[in-house]
């Protein structure tokens, strides 16, 4: 018979240890969406009037479609973590909640390459 008290048994139950580089991902992602939307909003307005040619002139430069790309990128990769913090918390069934994490990382890696090849469509006329 083993003698076990209700505080050993809590501390088997510690973190996973992957809080950390979580959360840093989270505010690091956050504080380069601030910067990129910032451009954004910037690029967005310097294109007046927007139009089809407009944009296309603008999606030819360089750095536009880069910074564009990262702005897309890093979108997409903090509100997956931001779903997947709540899926986490709030979804208790494991079956469920296996599924909804991959769907949702499979449904931002579509996205990505999604508006990737879109980028480089315009970017790179064929």
């Amino acid at each position: 018979m083993k003698m076990t008290t209700p505080l050993k048994k809590a501390k088997a139950l510690g973190s996973a240890k992957e809080g950390t580089g979580h959360f840093w991902a989270q505010r690091v992602s956050a504080v380069a969406l601030i910067f990129l939307v910032v451009w954004f909003v910037y690029a967005a307005l310097s294109i007046a009037p927007v139009q089809y040619s407009s944009v296309v002139m603008f999606l030819h430069k360089p750095h536009n479609v880069v910074l564009l790309m990262l702005l897309l990128v890093t979108t997409f990769y903090h509100g997956y973590l931001g779903i997947q913090v709540v899926i986490e918390d709030y979804i208790h069934g494991h079956a469920l909640k296996l599924f909804l994490l991959v769907f949702f990382k499979l449904a931002s890696i579509v996205a990505v390459v999604a508006t990737t090849f879109t980028l480089f469509s315009i970017y790179i006329p064929g």
